[in-house]
């Protein structure tokens, strides 16, 4: 089997921009990578993607919204996590069930136990090995976020950028909390500097964890991959 790595972190927080180094870096020393994301990750799963995220969609109840991605899910891990880690690969995935916790749970006040069913039938008990947890202060993240959402040409999937801040708060908050619950599972990385800080930031705090040979040196692959 393969290795699964999660990243997780408020809107803004760098996690997608670390998640794609931390591919290059791995690639580069010879590893097998698949990177994915939630919601989303395949064509079914996109499309529920699209309704979650539209600014549109406002009406969409917690409880319609914790369904969707817990289908999106079901999905996702059948067609792409799973073949991915029974070819031994290291599965790298933008959110995973962390995520609808921190969102849908602390978020949105949803019954924690409720997505813990959900995130189990989901799942069908797949598991990240490692969580890396991109924290930064909310405002922090937020104004950079906004920021990619008017500078981009896509779609706007700003859905969640427009909740309060006092919402937002609640994630992080939720967030911080997985982290203490499961240390064994979560490395938290300050993520409030610039991209290069917060990249010198992941690789030391996954030395001990998966040490990431340089390209340059030993051939030997990363101890615990």
């Amino acid at each position: 089997m393969g290795f699964f790595i999660t990243f997780e972190g408020i809107e803004g927080c760098g996690k997608t921009t670390q998640l794609r180094l931390l591919k290059e870096r791995l690639e580069a020393a010879g590893e097998k990578v698949t990177s994915t994301r939630e919601p989303g990750g395949c064509p079914v799963a996109d499309q529920m993607r699209a309704i979650l995220l539209d600014a549109q969609n406002s009406a969409i109840t917690p409880l319609a919204e914790l369904l969707l991605y817990a289908a999106a899910r079901a999905q996702h891990v059948q067609e792409v996590i799973v073949p991915a880690l029974e070819r031994g690969e290291i599965v790298l995935c933008d959110r995973f069930t962390d995520a609808t916790i921190a969102y849908q749970g602390h978020g949105r006040g949803l019954d924690l136990e409720t997505i813990a069913q959900l995130n189990r039938l989901a799942t069908g008990g797949v598991e990240p090995k490692l969580t890396l947890l991109i924290d930064c202060p909310v405002q922090v993240g937020l104004s950079r976020a906004l920021a990619r959402i008017e500078a981009g040409s896509g779609a706007r999937e700003e859905r969640f950028e427009l909740e309060s801040v006092r919402f937002h708060e609640r994630v992080r908050d939720g967030y911080l909390a997985l982290a203490r619950a499961y240390p064994e599972r979560f490395v938290v990385i300050d993520g409030s500097g610039d991209v290069a800080q917060t990249e010198k930031r992941l690789i030391e705090a996954l030395s001990t964890r998966i040490p990431v040979r340089d390209p340059a040196g030993p051939a030997a692959p990363p101890a615990g991959l």
